[in-house]
């Protein structure tokens, strides 16, 4: 399969760099456990970034991309899902929060407003209203989290939910590549400028085998990202998601570990990328049910 970049993918992700360089870095003295901007989200709809799917000369290849390229902001963005599963709802509008069944867990980017997608037997969506939902700002997930309290829809979608997960999955391993590539990229330079016994942390060998390992597991969550992106396979995709989060697992730990006192506190901005990690790992039931997933689907 020839994943290169065309020169479409070329011209978007250069557009897309240049209307994200502002949002590149943290303003000083903001530690919050999240960072989200209207104003990014704002341009990133009215410049078209998030239709890219529905075009079938770009289709979910591009919108994956876009989603892997934002997810290394520190900004959190609602780009994954209306990028990626949206164009299978018909004309929803606002944040778009997918949850499974009668999940009680926190849902990313939940608000007054938001499209919430219940996913079960068949596909279902409300617009989330005052009272439907508790704002949690002390979460420590990375994302705007909201929890749900009721859910009432009124919208039945026709479309199979199967298909639903499948880019469900596709856009967890798309963000997974972009916020593990970030992280890596912050732990890179912190150790290669932090002084020890007389010498940069990054020359230690234990460090660069290790910072090693995480750049291949990083490259392995967005090949297979965008292979299933491509391909929009059920078992592509959940052998993406389960790679991602996996690799989550294995490298969280390893950047905060580098990163010594400094990796506990939040005035270094490893934690706006590995919080973000963290809450993806959990998804779709985690790394179970997408194992259970990715075995049935090529097992059959």
């Amino acid at each position: 399969m020839d994943l290169a970049l065309t020169s479409d993918h070329r011209a978007i992700l250069d557009a897309l760099d240049s209307l994200a360089k502002p949002y590149e870095t943290v303003p000083i003295g903001d530690h919050r456990f999240a960072l989200a901007s209207a104003t990014l989200d704002r341009e990133l709809a009215e410049g078209g970034f998030l239709d890219v799917a529905f075009d079938p000369d770009l289709g979910t290849v591009a919108a994956a991309l876009i989603v892997e390229r934002l997810a290394r902001l520190p900004f959190a963005t609602e780009a994954a899902m209306n990028a990626l599963v949206r164009p299978l709802l018909g004309d929803v509008r606002g944040p778009i929060c997918l949850v499974e069944g009668k999940s009680s867990r926190p849902v990313r980017f939940l608000c007054e407003g938001a499209t919430v997608v219940i996913v079960g037997d068949d596909v279902k969506s409300f617009t989330a209203r005052p009272g439907q939902l508790r704002a949690e700002p002390y979460a420590l997930y990375g994302y705007p989290v909201a929890t749900l309290l009721e859910a009432k829809p009124t919208t039945t979608h026709d479309v199979a939910p199967e298909d639903i997960r499948t880019r469900w999955r596709i856009a967890l391993a798309a963000e997974a590549a972009g916020l593990l590539a970030a992280a890596l990229e912050s732990t890179t330079t912190y150790v290669t400028d932090r002084q020890q016994f007389g010498r940069s942390l990054a020359t230690f060998q234990a460090l660069r085998h290790r910072l090693a390992e995480a750049q291949v597991r990083t490259n392995g969550v967005y090949w297979l990202a965008m292979k299933a992106a491509a391909t929009l396979d059920t078992g592509d995709a959940a052998v993406a998601a389960l790679h991602a989060q996996e690799s989550a697992r294995a490298c969280v730990y390893d950047f905060h570990q580098f990163l010594g006192a400094m990796g506990m506190t939040l005035e270094h901005p490893l934690h706006l990328w590995t919080y973000r990690l963290k809450a993806l790992a959990s998804e779709l039931g985690g790394r179970g049910a997408n194992a259970l997933a990715a075995a049935e689907a090529l097992w059959d």
